[in-house]
Order: C-alpha cells, then sequence, then structure tokens
C-alpha cells in the first residue's frame, strides 16, 4: 500500500487533507475553517521544557469529547498491565516460546492480544509490558486508545494498516511503528497477520545519544516518517474502547472519531524502516556490548538507565580477529524480551524461529547454545556478512515477571534449558 509521509525525528510537523483547513498564525481562531473543532493533544505537562515539551493541534469534524453513552467497564482477560505479580507460582529460569498459533476463528485485533510478560508499575508511568498479537479481520467501527502507554509495534507475519487520528501509517515485517500514548487507533490486516507489542509507560521513546560514534550511523532521524493528515467522515455507529490503568472501558459513537482534516505539532505517530539502521562494530578485535544496536530508548531519571530499549541485530559483517563473534556469556541487570522477525540468530541456531520469544530475566546467566559456542569458537575468521536475519530485544531495567497465559501456553519449550546441557569441561591446567 502507498502512502504520503513527512520524514524526520523529533520534527513539528503541518499537514491538511484539505485545503486552508489549519489556520494561520494562531492555534484556536474563534471560528475555524469547514467549520472545524480545534483541539489540543498534549503528550507532556503544560510547563515541560520547550526541548520535551510535546503537544498537537488537531482540526476536526468534531471534538473527541462527543460520545452517546458513558463508559462501560469490559474485559480482555489476555492482555495484561504492571503490577501483574505473583499470578502464577512459575519457577525463575530462563524460558523461550514457539512461535503462538493465528487464531481459526474470526479475530479482531484487540481481542488477539496476549501479554507475554510485565514490569513495573502503569500507575506510577514505570515500567512496560511485552505481548503479542495474532489476529485475522479488520473491524471497520472499533477505535482503540492506550491511555496506559505508547505503543511499539514489530509485524513479524504479514502487514498492518494503523489508521490514526493524524493520519495513516502502512507497516510490513522488518519496520517498526509507534504510536504516542493516548492516540485513537483503528488496526487492521489484509491477511493474517502476527507480530510483537512493546507498551512503554515511562518516558517517550526517543533516539540513543552516539556519544563517540558522533553524528551518523545507528537510527538516522531523516529515515523516520510521519503519517499526513486523512479523514473519515462517517456517521455511523462506532465503538471506542480505551485502556486505563489496566482496565478496559468502552463508549459508543454516532460517528468515526478519525475525523482530523488538519493538525500540526509534535506529538505525533511514526514508523521506520529497520534496513535503514546502520550498524557499527568492531573492525579489529572484540565483541562490542549490544547498546550500539539500539534503535530507540526510553529514558529514567537515571543516566544510561532504560525504561525500555528497542535493540535490533540486523545483517551486517563480522570482521573482528582473534574474538569470539556471536554474543558473549553473560548476567545482566537488565532484563530482556527478544523476538525473531525473520531468519536466524547466530546466537542459537535451532529453536529459535520467526515469531518465537525468548526471555532472559534480571541477572540469570545466558549466552549462545553448545553448537554455536562450539562452531564460533573453531570458525575460521575470516570476513562474513550475516544475512537474512532480523531479531530484536525489548530491554528493561526492570524485571519481566511472566503472565499466567505466558507460563501455561502450550508454546513453552520445557527443554529449552538444554541447549546449553552439551557444554563442555575445556579446562586442562595448562596455556
Amino acid at each position: 500500500m502507498k502512502l504520503e509521509y513527512m520524514t524526520g525525528f523529533g520534527n513539528d510537523f503541518q499537514t491538511e487533507a484539505l485545503p486552508n483547513a489549519l489556520p494561520e498564525g494562531r492555534n484556536s481562531p474563534q471560528k475555524c475553517a469547514y467549520g472545524l473543532y480545534a483541539e489540543q493533544l498534549s503528550g507532556s505537562p503544560f510547563t515541560a521544557p520547550r526541548s520535551i515539551n510535546e503537544r498537537s493541534w488537531l482540526y476536526r469534524i468534531r471534538p473527541s469529547v462527543k460520545h452517546t453513552g458513558k463508559y462501560i467497564k469490559t474485559e480482555y482477560p489476555f492482555w495484561k498491565t504492571a503490577p501483574n505479580i505473583n499470578v502464577n507460582s512459575f519457577p525463575l529460569g530462563q524460558y523461550r516460546w514457539d512461535p503462538f498459533p493465528l487464531p481459526k476463528n474470526e479475530t479482531g485485533f484487540i481481542d488477539g492480544i496476549r501479554t507475554i510478560t510485565t514490569s513495573g508499575d502503569v500507575n506510577t508511568h514505570a515500567g512496560m509490558a511485552a505481548s503479542i498479537y495474532a489476529f485475522n479481520k479488520s473491524i471497520d467501527n472499533i477505535i482503540f486508545t492506550n491511555a496506559d502507554a505508547e505503543m511499539l509495534f514489530v509485524p513479524e507475519k504479514e502487514s498492518i494498516l494503523l489508521f490514526t487520528e493524524m493520519g495513516k501509517m502502512f507497516v510490513s515485517p522488518g519496520e517498526i511503528a509507534v504510536l504516542p500514548r493516548g492516540m485513537m487507533v483503528k488496526v487492521s490486516c489484509e491477511k493474517p497477520s502476527r507480530g510483537y507489542i512493546c507498551e512503554n509507560y515511562g518516558a517517550k521513546f526517543t533516539l540513543p545519544d552516539r556519544g563517540p560514534i558522533g553524528a551518523n550511523c545507528l537510527a538516522n532521524p531523516r529515515d523516520f516518517k510521519t503519517p499526513v493528515a486523512s479523514f473519515e467522515d462517517i456517521d455511523k455507529k462506532h465503538i471506542s474502547i480505551i485502556k486505563w490503568c489496566g482496565s478496559f472501558y468502552k463508549t459508543e459513537l454516532d460517528h468515526s472519531p478519525l475525523d482530523v482534516v488538519a493538525w500540526h505539532g509534535n506529538y505525533i505517530p511514526y514508523c521506520y524502516n529497520l534496513k535503514y539502521f546502520s550498524p557499527v562494530g568492531a573492525i579489529s578485535f572484540d565483541h562490542p556490548d549490544p547498546s550500539i544496536y539500539t534503535v530507540l530508548t526510553a529514558p529514567t531519571e537515571t543516566d544510561g538507565t532504560a525504561n525500555v530499549d528497542l535493540v535490533i541485530f540486523p545483517e551486517r559483517w563480522a570482521v573482528a580477529e582473534n574474538t569470539f563473534r556471536p554474543p558473549w556469556y553473560h548476567r545482566n541487570i537488565m532484563s530482556e524480551f527478544m523476538g525473531l522477525v525473520y531468519g536466524q540468530y547466530d546466537a542459537k541456531p535451532e529453536g529459535f524461529v520467526p515469531g518465537g520469544i525468548s526471555l532472559h530475566n534480571m541477572m540469570l546467566p545466558h549466552g549462545p547454545d553448545a553448537e554455536a559456542f562450539e562452531k564460533a569458537s573453531n570458525a575460521e575468521l575470516e570476513p562474513v556478512k550475516i544475512t537474512n536475519t532480523l531479531a530484536f530485544m525489548f530491554e528493561t531495567k526492570y524485571p519481566q515477571h511472566l503472565t499466567k497465559f505466558a507460563s501455561e501456553a502450550k508454546e513453552l519449550q520445557d527443554d529449552y534449558i538444554e541447549c546449553w546441557s552439551d557444554i563442555k569441561k575445556n579446562f586442562t591446567g595448562k596455556i
């Protein structure tokens, strides 16, 4: 699907679907063009410093406050929110799941969410949740709003269309999309679709500082895309569903709320093609930290410690001399939720497949399986192009707690720990 976008990260944008719909030189004129209503959407407190102050002005057919009934609580039992602690007696460990199946019955996007882990506390705007989505039906009259979190979409199987208040984004495997907290969206698919979602309860995603890397490489701002204004003028029943502090509420509308004819501002949805990520690495020896593969980071009050990092492991050259090239064995103060979009992951070539998941919580040891260790330890170290692979990680400073669904799923691999059982003692006592 060919859509129009504006480019850049963290920019102020303006766009209109009808000529002269945006007021000039002001935000809230006495009367807006076309009989529109002006409405501000604030993503930060009014008094936040200019560098982090976020808001957009929307010019819509009806203000979003117009709905026909009260909010009624509804249930989506498989979509969980932190704190979600001690919901099962599952033991601590390293875990891995096979891909979850696509639904056999007609299933819309919200019904197709299954949360795997939660961390932190949504009530204090700290932590995250990691879920999978799998759905096969587009429901044209259901609009969803997540008041709890910024939402990061990572499609794995087939493309999805995100029709937001501020325009449309068509996102395919190998791409990501981010919706700001509180953004209305209708999610649809052309074919049965599956992927991953990270709900970021904390400070919004931004680009990581590059430090000594300098001005270029990693994710460059010019490659991020924001949709242009697109609207529906539909006068028929819609259902608005909002997620708020872990509960779900619905109300009826007599129209589509995706009726923003024009907008300007910097509180925006955006998407990004991961093939434009320019990785950097060792060109002499040793294996650099995986932080060099950070695409987006949601910071905390502690410098360099993320509420969530999005880290990817893309196609790249490996050239380091006298170096064990796959990820090393390690224990980490951060917790790692990992998925595979396509191809094969070099640290675990068996058992971790596209659509699968692994979870290595804080301070639990992990690393290459026995086969990967032996192969890498004895390989001839010529330059090698690592191709046909895209793995990613949601990494957080908080412990990630399993949901009851995840701990009981038949896709959970009971034998995952055995991938390290064949690691041999090589110690000889001699150099």
